[in-house]
């Protein structure tokens, strides 16, 4: 298991951005996530190229498209592809689709806004994730939808029903 941004020194600056702690221009945020997957990716000890040469499953919470979805509506889609075109491609992708209203419930009961966390912004990036979704649709990479309206636990087990064919270890 793995996510985006990372606990590095990157990711931990990326976190101070979205918290707003710390300022910087989308540009800036779309590099520093690029640089912090390319860490992410290829890290000799604990990155996702190392896992997958020893045959593990990695399942990763955000990626490329969550570059692809956000600093494309700031930074326009070509730029942010061209700083992620050669992270490789998942075997599959799980969406969890929910909508802008239901997740703006769920960021009121955290208690902290983050940068992107406005209903108008958040409606922009639904729409951009399915947009970078349908460019991706010819890669052969399996990409499901799962509804994220539902209670936790019919999510989740949607969530392994896609994934329960991948060859999981350890589990």
């Amino acid at each position: 298991m793995t996510w985006e941004p990372t606990r590095g020194p990157i990711g931990r600056l990326l976190r101070s951005i979205l918290a707003q702690e710390t300022r910087s221009h989308p540009r800036t945020i779309a590099l520093l996530y690029a640089a912090d997957r390319n860490d992410h990716v290829h890290d000799p000890e604990t990155g996702i190229r190392k896992h997958v040469a020893a045959g593990e499953l990695v399942v990763c919470d955000r990626y490329v498209f969550s570059s692809l979805a956000y600093q494309s509506i700031e930074c326009g889609f070509d730029y942010v592809m061209s700083l992620n075109c050669d992270f490789p491609l998942p075997q599959c992708v799980v969406f969890v689709d929910t909508p802008v209203a239901v997740c703006q419930e769920r960021l009121a009961a955290r208690g902290r806004p983050e940068l992107y966390d406005e209903f108008a912004f958040q409606t922009r990036v639904r729409e951009s994730y399915l947009e970078v979704f349908r460019r991706f649709e010819s890669t052969g990479m399996r990409i499901a939808h799962v509804p994220g309206d539902r209670p936790a636990g019919l999510v989740h087990g949607d969530i392994w029903k896609v994934l329960e064919g991948l060859p999981i270890q350890g589990v």
